[in-house]
């Protein structure tokens, strides 16, 4: 296995162990990027140089007793999670090119835990996007499938993960921008509870999370950026579990989900119909919880049409006046397809605005409630498989845009923590994503019965290091 390969747990025992250096780590994971970008595009500000000076400094550490809990293990970071000296994009042309004057919470986090932070990470066009399509980064493609999409609004995040550009990738969510593409690329994606990782620029529904291949991974970069950074005053101090992840797997293991109550949600109610392939990969994943113990039960849509209409309409009219407050030579930049979405919001009136902003809250009633009777919520990422890379939208319809979202978004306004976890492959190979919701604050649950999934689950795949 190559050293690009191997994930964070495995590399802090090698360099625990001193049979593995961080320098040789970075040296693989760039040639890696270098054999496979020009076909992904993943990355975004690349930085070789400073990773090989991070590498240097982390083997320097290890070998004094002072590494600390990521020391050494390579990290992108999502280009619109700042980071000191680097121009945040959002995915778009329109945007005017300022460094960063300091890391955001996130990013802090990782670096004070020794993580070689080696490149940004790809973005659709203002983050509105489920795909790689931007004016500002080249397209982002699938490893899986290079005619596909990766996914978005994650999408240099979850392709790189995918790819073997190291072992953790950071990304952000907002309707489901990390497991959309964690779903589409095979990975592990945690939306986790709403301020347990501080954002810095806090806004309704977004939450960072990690992309990783395993669950133990994605647990402990999630160990390492949690806690209250006074930048986003939605934060809180560090996590409440009384257990580690370890703790957790092994109850959940242990118990082999046994009294647990399980939602099966196969039908949003609402936009594209879910693919059979899809629906049987995710009922795979409910037997494999059913066998162990649990109580599975199908429960009806939990979000309604108003629902998700009214979240296009606030989040339409947001997007138009940012729009609009740009000079005109870079709004002309804007991508077609955005700006075709914002041209209706001069219609909305302000009842239809307030309305649509209420529905953010009706999404959470509705979810909490689901929570009363069960403790897992299994279904779906998306109700179909990975869709043509050029494409902005899976309906390639301005109009509508968001009738993929309706197993993500309700996490995003309830604040629950989501998980993905590779279900299985359609017949073209390409992955399909089960979603695991569960109460507030059991985000290590949740990866603990991703995992536990993952492990009953037969077909397992190589990932695709050599496109």
């Amino acid at each position: 296995m190559s050293l690009a390969d191997l994930t964070a747990t495995e590399l802090l025992i090698r360099y625990r162990e001193r049979s593995l250096s961080p320098v040789e780590v970075i040296e693989d994971v760039l040639a890696r990027v270098d054999e496979l970008e020009p076909r992904i595009c993943a990355t975004y500000a690349l930085d070789p140089a400073g990773a090989r000076a991070a590498a240097h400094e982390s083997e320097a550490r290890w070998r004094d007793g002072t590494a600390g809990r990521l020391d050494g293990v390579p990290v992108t970071v999502k280009e619109n999670i700042a980071t000191r000296g680097t121009p945040v994009p959002q995915g778009t042309a329109a945007t005017e090119l300022i460094p960063a004057a300091e890391d955001a919470p996130a990013a802090a986090r990782l670096r004070e835990a020794g993580a070689v932070i080696f490149s940004k990470t790809t973005m659709p066009e203002y983050g509105m996007l489920s795909s790689g399509v931007s004016t500002f980064h080249h397209l982002t493609r699938n490893p899986w499938d290079v005619s596909k999409t990766a996914g978005g609004s994650s999408a240099g995040a979850a392709a790189a993960a995918a790819a073997g550009y190291g072992p953790i990738h950071i990304g952000t969510d907002i309707g489901g921008s990390i497991r959309l593409p964690a779903g589409w690329c095979g990975l592990v994606g945690l939306k986790p509870t709403h301020g347990r990782i501080a954002v810095g620029n806090p806004y309704p529904g977004r939450a960072i999370g990690p992309l990783t291949r395993t669950a133990a991974d994605a647990a402990l970069a999630l160990s390492v950026m949690s806690g209250y950074d006074p930048r986003d005053h939605t934060s809180y101090p560090p996590a409440p579990d009384n257990a580690t992840y370890a703790e957790t797997f092994e109850n959940v293991t242990r118990t082999r989900g046994s009294a647990l109550r399980v939602a099966l949600l196969l039908d949003a109610g609402l936009g594209l119909p879910v693919d059979p392939e899809v629906a049987a990969a995710v009922s795979a994943v409910a037997a494999v919880l059913e066998k162990a113990g649990a109580i599975v039960e199908p429960i009806a849509p939990i979000i309604t049409r108003e629902m998700l209409d009214g979240l296009d309409r606030f989040w339409r009219i947001r997007s138009a006046t940012d729009i609009a407050a740009l000079p005109e030579e870079r709004r002309a930049k804007v991508l077609p397809q955005i700006r075709d979405w914002v041209s209706t919001a001069g219609e909305l009136t302000g009842s239809d605005v307030f309305n649509g902003y209420s529905q953010m809250g009706a999404m959470a009633a509705a979810v909490t409630t689901v929570f009363t009777s069960y403790d897992v919520i299994l279904s779906p990422v998306a109700p179909i498989t990975a869709f043509p890379a050029e494409l902005a939208y899976p309906t390639d319809d301005p109009a509508k845009p968001f009738e993929h979202i309706a197993f993500t978004v309700p996490y995003n306004m309830s604040a629950h923590p989501a998980t993905t976890v590779n279900a299985g492959w359609s017949t073209s190979g390409l992955p399909i994503g089960a979603q695991l919701a569960v109460p507030h604050h059991q985000d290590m649950t949740a990866l603990a019965l991703a995992e536990y999934a993952d492990s009953a689950l037969s077909d397992h795949r190589p990932w695709p290091t050599a496109l």
